[in-house]
């Protein structure tokens, strides 16, 4: 006990988490909610038996963290030295000063006007990508988080940079995303093999990667800088920011950065959105016939149109209380600090475990179970702050959630509209967290056109 009364955390011995440190590379979800019925909402947890960190599903302390005193808890080394050693310094990967003016600058291109002129893009790339299943009358049967994360990928790489990549380069950035995720996830749960990932050149390899991709993005930052022509895409939106404090823009190699971090973060994170809100759909019929009940009084597919979706809102904050993308945030504690009755030490990793809250039953009904009726206006209002946080909370809350929200209604109006869809595979659907929740293996879903 600390001499003002606050208490160190339940700590699970080090050899314990070293030896649970293989099944954390598998299902670090699984080990920290086992963890969370045995010791409650906040405890302490060494990653590899070697990090310490405090793990907390507790609303106030989440809130704490990420709001009430968010200055003293900067991003982890998990983002500002794994993912920034890929990524360099950006939104992700950034905290302070630099973060502060780096937000500012880049909110500007989320704004509504700016959401609403991505709008034809967006449309565009979405008919194309539906246009490849209408090759069969008869439907088709596809991996639907395949599909969904190419689609959102070209969106997002659309609404950055137009038509000026080839399905090669798309190929490239793609693949390198994924790996590079694959590979900080095992930097971060398993710290002891990092001194093996340098010395075997497991690490350059996918510097090498890195390299590549940054390669093809400052191609087109340089290209943009010398063209004449016309663009009203994000990459010309940061081209054109200008920092109030000096008047000058960003460097190329700011802008290759930052937008590379809207990649990484932009599209996984709703492709995964959308499977899982299909696969819910698609195992609960009622909810479905609703849905689509509602997408049939829309007179068109504009920002306006989709905010009288209502139901279909629901479904999708419903959907990312159970698939939250980001299942955790982390954040350092940068001094001591208290909170309902526990000491952090300085330098201590804070784990805010987004998954474990918003599958509490201390904070929801049968926190297992598909209800969209939890998010009707009502009852949203009684919901306790900091239980439903899938784009985190307080002033490093997601810049892109407006963009996915978008996109998700985008995606989900013309899908449904224009396709039967039903669950092709009789085994349930699990997860599978990396950085982002994904799910284990593949969705296979029918889909067949709908006969006008």
């Amino acid at each position: 006990m600390m001499n003002n009364g606050a208490v160190f955390p339940p700590q699970i011995p080090r050899i314990v988490s070293f030896l649970d440190s293989k099944r954390m590379s598998d299902n670090p979800v699984e080990i920290f909610s086992k963890y969370t019925q045995q010791l409650g909402d906040t405890y302490s947890f060494h990653f590899g038996g070697i990090k310490n960190a405090i793990v907390t599903s507790s609303p106030e302390v989440i809130q704490h963290v990420l709001q009430k005193n968010y200055t003293n808890y900067q991003k982890s080394e998990i983002q500002v030295k794994r993912l920034g050693h890929f990524l360099g310094p950006g939104l992700l990967t950034s905290h302070g000063k630099y973060w502060l003016t780096q937000r500012r600058l880049i909110q500007e291109g989320f704004n509504k006007d700016k959401l609403a002129s991505y709008n034809r893009i967006m449309s565009e790339v979405i008919d194309e990508g539906l246009e490849e299943l209408n090759t069969s009358g008869d439907g088709a049967t596809i991996d639907v988080t395949t599909f969904m994360k190419d689609l959102t990928f070209k969106m997002v790489m659309r609404t950055l940079y137009s038509n000026s990549l080839t399905s090669d380069e798309l190929d490239t950035i793609g693949h390198t995303i994924t790996n590079v995720q694959h590979f900080v996830l095992r930097q971060i749960v398993q710290p002891y093999l990092n001194p093996w990932f340098k010395v075997s050149g497991v690490q350059r390899k996918f510097e090498r990667m890195t390299h590549e991709a940054d390669k093809i993005i400052m191609g087109i930052v340089k290209n943009r800088r010398t063209s004449d022509a016309p663009h009203s895409d994000m990459l010309q939106i940061l081209l054109d920011a200008k920092y109030k404090e000096t008047g000058t823009g960003m460097t190329d190699e700011q802008i290759q950065m930052e937008s590379m971090q809207l990649i990484v973060a932009g599209h996984e994170t709703t492709s995964t959105a959308l499977s899982w809100i299909l696969y819910l759909l698609t195992t609960h019929p009622d909810c479905f016939e609703k849905v689509k009940a509602e997408m049939k009084t829309l007179e068109s597919f504009d920002l306006a149109s989709f905010h009288r979706l209502e139901y279909t809102g629901q479904v999708i904050e419903e959907a990312l209380r159970l698939y939250p993308p980001f299942w955790m945030i982390d954040r350092v504690a940068m001094e001591d600090d208290e909170v309902n009755g526990y000491f952090i030490p300085k330098n201590t990793m804070v784990l805010v475990f987004i998954h474990g809250v918003q599958h509490s039953a201390k904070y929801w009904e049968e926190p297992e179970k598909f209800n969209p009726d939890r998010f009707e206006k009502q009852k949203v209002k009684n919901h306790l702050a900091f239980t439903h946080i899938p784009f985190g909370g307080g002033p490093r809350v997601c810049i892109g959630g407006n963009y996915a929200m978008l996109q998700m209604l985008m995606i989900l109006t013309r899908v449904i509209s224009r396709f039967e869809i039903s669950l092709a595979q009789k085994e349930r659907a699990e997860i599978k967290p990396l950085i982002i929740l994904r799910p284990k293996g593949k969705i296979s879903m029918n889909f067949k056109p709908v006969k006008n």
